[in-house]
C-alpha cells in the first residue's frame, strides 16, 4: 500500500485579454478496486470562476469551469490524496479463449474498447508484424507477446511527437512518449480482437525516496487489456501498473481523458506551465 499526495498545477498567461473562457479538467483520480481517494479539490483562479462537477460517459471524474470576465491568466491546482493497493484488486478471472473473445457477448460489451479510433491507428505494417508475433497463441499468452514485440521497436524519446500525433505516426519514427507507446500497444491489441483501453494518470518516479520527501512526479499515461478480467501494462516502463501509479481518467485514447481543454475568446495564444509535486506519505 502506498499513500500520494498530489499536487497539480497548469497555469496560462495569455498574450492579450481573455473575455471569457469554457473550460473542463480530468485532474482527480478515481476510485476503485486498486485504489481510494481520500481528499481532493480542483481550485481555479481568478476565483470569479463558476465550476462544477460531474462524471463522463467512461466514468471519469470531470471539473467544468467557465470565466466570464476579462482576465490575462489563469491557473488550476488540482490537489489530491489517494491510497493506492493493487493487491486489494479481485482474485485472478479464468483466462478466456480466442472463442469466447470472438464471441457476441464478449464483443458487443466492449464495442467501444475494440473499435479503431484515430489516434489508435496502427496502420497494415503493425497490423501485419502483430500478427506474426501472435502467431498460435492464446489472448493471455497473445497480449503480452505484443507489449515484448514493441519493446523491441519503439524508443521513448521526448519531443518528436504531439498530442495530435497518431500510432501508425509514432511508429514511422519509431520513437514517442507514453501517450504514444499507449496508443500504438492499444491499437496493435484492439487489431487481433483483445479489448484495450487507454489510462492516464500520474507515477512517482522514485520509490526509493524517504516518505514526506516532495519529488516532481509526472503525468503519465498507460494502457488495460482485457483477457477474462482487465490487466494494466505500463509500456513506457515495461510493466504491470505498480502502487506508484495513480489512476486518473481511462477511454479510448487521450481525445477521451485530456487533463485540461476548453474553447476562449481572445487570449492571442498561450503555452501552459505544468508542474506535478508528489510526495509519498506512505
Amino acid at each position: 500500500m502506498t499513500r500520494l499526495s498530489i499536487v497539480h498545477t497548469t497555469s496560462y498567461s495569455y498574450k492579450a485579454a481573455v473575455a471569457r473562457s469554457y473550460n473542463e479538467a480530468r485532474l482527480t483520480p478515481l476510485s476503485d478496486d486498486g485504489q481510494m481517494v481520500l481528499e481532493s479539490s480542483v481550485k481555479v483562479s481568478p476565483s470569479s470562476a463558476a465550476v462544477g462537477n460531474y462524471s463522463d460517459y467512461w466514468g471519469s471524474r470531470v471539473t467544468t469551469f467557465d470565466l466570464q470576465n476579462r482576465h490575462e491568466n489563469m491557473k488550476v491546482t488540482a490537489t489530491t490524496t489517494v491510497e493506492v493497493d493493487r493487491a486489494r484488486l479481485a482474485p485472478e478471472a479464468a483466462a478466456v479463449d480466442w472463442d469466447v473473445m470472438r464471441s457476441g457477448t464478449v464483443t458487443d460489451a466492449h464495442s467501444e474498447w475494440l473499435a479503431a479510433t484515430r489516434l489508435t491507428d496502427i496502420g497494415g505494417e503493425v497490423r501485419a508484424a502483430v500478427v506474426q508475433a501472435t502467431e498460435g497463441l492464446a489472448p493471455a499468452e497473445a497480449a503480452p507477446a505484443v507489449m515484448a514485440w514493441m519493446r523491441g521497436e519503439m524508443d521513448y524519446v521526448k519531443g518528436v511527437t504531439g498530442v495530435t500525433t497518431n500510432a501508425e505516426q509514432a511508429w514511422r519514427q519509431r520513437k514517442g512518449v507514453c501517450q504514444d507507446l499507449a496508443h500504438l500497444g492499444i491499437g496493435a491489441l484492439r487489431s487481433i480482437g483483445i479489448p484495450a483501453r487507454y489510462v492516464s494518470g500520474y507515477i512517482h518516479p522514485r520509490p526509493q525516496t524517504p516518505l514526506g520527501e516532495t519529488v516532481a512526479g509526472q503525468s503519465h499515461a498507460w494502457l488495460e487489456w482485457w483477457d477474462g478480467q482487465w490487466r494494466s501494462w505500463d509500456p513506457t516502463n515495461h510493466k504491470p501498473a505498480s502502487d506508484l501509479h495513480v489512476t486518473v481518467a481511462i477511454g479510448r485514447d487521450y481525445r477521451d481523458v485530456s487533463p485540461l481543454r476548453g474553447i476562449l475568446s481572445g487570449g492571442g495564444g498561450a503555452a501552459p506551465t505544468v508542474t506535478v509535486a508528489i510526495t509519498r506519505l506512505a
